[in-house]
């Protein structure tokens, strides 16, 4: 019997991992430049905490988790998000008893039971940030730019930023029976997904992708923002404009989590299919008190790694140059086999990606693997080169060679490849 991976999941393989590795990294690095630190938090929760965090009317908790009972009679559940286990961590940790406010991220599988669509799995892997302590409008900005510039230096083109107000608990209690009046006239016309969530979350309804037209004329919950919500609002259009960051205001977005105030926003993109979405978040200043925290306010954002990774591929980026092999060393005789390890780790340690061959093949084999694994440069020493304490360095885009002293290789190398780099530039 042949094993296959589960429905729903995909195996990562070697060709594919580098690109991951280098989104992760990028993730990383912006964390740091930002003063985000990474948090880790359980795979599994007790069930609650996403019913309580997350909200008991969203598609999440109603039809997409992974619930069991382990053997301790414990309702358990494979995280769904990220963010009700940070707030869980946040919370039992102590984590608001720090004199500055607590920026966190992290980068981790996640998994719900949804109908597979392109770039969305049953596991899937997300990239997220939660700034807890602070209700500044600064900071839903700040977590705003991060993504954005998360897209743009992945190379992604084509981003778009919306964002929205949703308001207040009470704001939009009181929107909630103005939208319910303009829709139950359409009810028999909407699907059965809008239907049920007229009866449960009426705000999630103008989210819908397919009701779109029933919903022209449909009032606006910008109109029943009061004064410290619109000034809210306002303040973040000022901090992104500050920035440079472009962004449409779309009324209608309102996110398929509860526990959003403030402040909504979404990333857009084309060529993944009817979903366009690839990223999102918000404010959420009531959460940590929903699970038994102090009263907290935060703001917070998730990106799906997979659109992302489908996404740089779709657009053919130029990924595999920043990517590809620096050196592939070839050595030709006994002796220059014996000492190419030592030049292949000072290449390494330099910085250097670096490779050779370990099978004893002709010369013209090994220049196939370098062409292959898409070598900048082919690093070739034989027993003369050897003795003379010399190597020939390739250059595989234009054939050129030059004999450089083998205590230089690294340093030739990386000036070389600087210069390429900024001829692509």
């Amino acid at each position: 019997m042949a094993f296959q991976k589960p429905p729903g999941t995909q195996d990562i393989l070697p060709a594919a991992a580098g690109k991951w590795q280098y989104v992760e990294e990028k993730a990383r690095d912006l964390c740091r430049r930002f003063n985000y630190r990474e948090l880790r938090t359980p795979i599994f929760e007790a069930t609650e905490l996403f019913q309580r965090g997350v909200g008991e009317t969203t598609d999440i908790v109603e039809k997409e988790m992974y619930t069991f009972t382990d053997r301790g009679n414990r309702s358990i559940t494979l995280r769904p998000e990220g963010t009700a286990g940070t707030m869980r961590a946040y919370v039992e940790n102590k984590l608001y008893g720090e004199p500055d406010i607590a920026k966190l991220y992290y980068i981790g599988p996640m998994f719900r039971y949804e109908r597979q669509q392109a770039g969305r799995y049953r596991q899937f892997h997300q990239f997220g940030i939660e700034a807890l302590g602070s209700d500044s409008p600064a900071l839903d900005a700040e977590v705003i730019a991060l993504a954005y510039t998360f897209y743009q230096e992945v190379g992604i083109k084509g981003v778009r930023v919306e964002i929205n107000s949703v308001g207040t608990p009470a704001i939009r209690a009181a929107f909630r029976d103005e939208l319910l009046g303009f829709l139950r006239p359409k009810r028999e016309l909407l699907c059965k997904d809008c239907q049920s969530r007229m009866d449960r979350n009426p705000l999630r309804v103008l989210d819908c992708k397919v009701d779109q037209h029933h919903f022209e004329g449909a009032p606006s919950i910008l109109d029943s923002l009061d004064d410290a919500c619109r000034e809210h609002f306002e303040q973040v259009q000022r901090s992104l404009e500050g920035m440079s960051i472009p962004f449409s205001i779309n009324p209608r977005l309102v996110r398929g989590l509860d526990y959003y105030t403030h402040t909504a926003f979404e990333f857009k993109a084309e060529g993944i299919g009817a979903i366009d979405t690839i990223g999102g978040g918000g404010r959420y200043n009531g959460l940590v008190e929903d699970i038994g925290g102090p009263n907290q306010p935060g703001v917070g954002l998730a990106i799906g790694l997979e659109r992302t990774v489908m996404l740089m591929q779709e657009q053919e980026e130029e990924l595999a140059k920043r990517q590809r092999l620096d050196v592939y060393m070839v050595a030709l005789g006994e002796q220059a086999e014996q000492h190419a390890s030592g030049v292949l780790y000072a290449l390494r340690q330099a910085g250097l990606s670096a490779e050779r061959d370990y099978q004893s093949r002709k010369m013209k084999a090994q220049l196939k693997s370098a062409d292959r694994l898409q070598a900048s440069f082919t690093a070739i020493l034989g027993e003369d080169e050897l003795a003379k304490g010399e190597i020939v360095l390739k250059t595989m885009a234009t054939g050129e060679q030059q004999t450089v002293p083998l205590t230089e290789l690294a340093a030739v190398v990386q000036q070389l490849r600087e210069q390429t780099l900024e001829g692509e530039v």
